[in-house]
This record gives structure tokens, C-alpha cells and sequence, in this order.
């Protein structure tokens, strides 16, 4: 396994929308293994892989409550119930955070490593994951008009050891 290098803001293969996944080889296996490392190493739930720089529908999600991480290649959200407000930040955007809409819970289909296909309900931490993650396959960022509740809300964190701006600034953990 490696840690692969993360895509930056700016880096066109974030824009692009990606393809499906025909057939899941020992290439997509290694690129599942290295980007679990690769998210577990930048402290991440969720890391799609344009953010490794290959363009095609593949990401990975790891709650880090016991569970193995889900691996969704060529997910679709099939429903999506309710809106809330979340605080994300992102991989690609490293230090930045901003308040976006995300629904409460939704359904989704994707093919696990084996390529058997399933379908999932979802909530929480684990909705929000999906959905930032699928906006990543369609080369949408959560910095996106139509993605932030308002370009106010978005605001860098503070490095580890600096005092923040303003004593409220929510703490969130990085989706993507």
C-alpha cells in the first residue's frame, strides 16, 4: 500500500465529471487499499478518487466507530429525505471549513470491492460523507455556489497551537 498524494484546490481533475467503473481489476483493488491509507494518513472520513487524481467513481468512507470503511464504486443516491446544516471541510481544501446543506438521510447504491452490488440507507455522518463524496465523482466542491449555506461560513481553521479567530468558530472533521 501508499499514501498518495491529495489533489489541491485548483487542480482541474477535481472539476471533472468521472466515469463509471467497468470492470473492478487488481488496479482498482490497489487504488481502494492506497486510498484507505492515504485517508486514514490525512485524518479523513471520506476520500474520492479525482482527489488522487484518477477521474473515475470510486471513493471510500471510514466512520471510525469499529466498522470496516465502505467502499462505493460508481455510487448513485438514489433518494434524499429532509435538509440540515453541517459544518464540512475537505481533503483537497485542507484547513478550510463552511457551512453546507445535506440531507438527513438518503438511499444509495454503489458495487463493494467484489463488485457485488448494494443498497443503503443512511444517516448522519454517513449521509453527509455520501453526499460529499458523490459531489466529488461530479466535480462539485462543498466551497461551490449552491453548496454553502452563505460565503460567510467559510472560514480556516486555526493550526494546531493558535488561538482561534473567534471563540465560537465550530469544530468539524474533514469529510473528503
Amino acid at each position: 500500500m501508499a499514501i498518495l498524494e491529495i489533489r489541491r484546490f485548483g487542480d482541474p481533475v477535481l472539476r471533472q465529471t468521472c466515469k463509471k467503473i467497468p470492470v473492478i481489476d487488481e488496479s482498482i483493488q490497489q487504488l481502494i487499499d492506497d486510498m484507505i491509507e492515504t485517508m486514514r494518513a490525512n485524518h479523513g472520513v471520506g476520500l474520492a478518487a479525482p482527489q488522487v487524481g484518477v477521474p473515475i467513481r470510486l471513493t471510500v468512507i471510514e466512520l471510525r466507530d469499529g466498522t470496516e470503511p465502505y467502499v462505493l464504486i460508481n455510487p448513485e443516491i438514489l433518494k434524499r429525505r429532509g435538509k440540515r446544516i453541517v459544518t464540512e471541510g475537505c481533503l483537497s481544501l485542507p484547513g478550510w471549513f463552511g457551512d453546507v446543506v445535506r440531507s438527513e438521510s438518503i438511499v444509495f447504491r454503489a458495487r463493494d470491492r467484489r463488485g457485488r452490488e448494494y443498497k443503503m440507507s443512511a444517516t448522519d455522518l454517513l449521509a453527509q460523507a455520501v453526499e460529499h463524496e458523490v459531489d466529488h465523482l461530479n466535480g462539485i466542491l462543498f466551497t461551490d455556489p449552491g453548496r454553502l449555506v452563505s460565503p460567510d461560513t467559510l472560514h480556516k481553521a486555526p493550526a494546531r497551537g493558535e488561538l482561534p479567530v473567534e471563540a465560537e468558530e465550530p469544530e468539524a472533521t474533514p469529510v473528503a
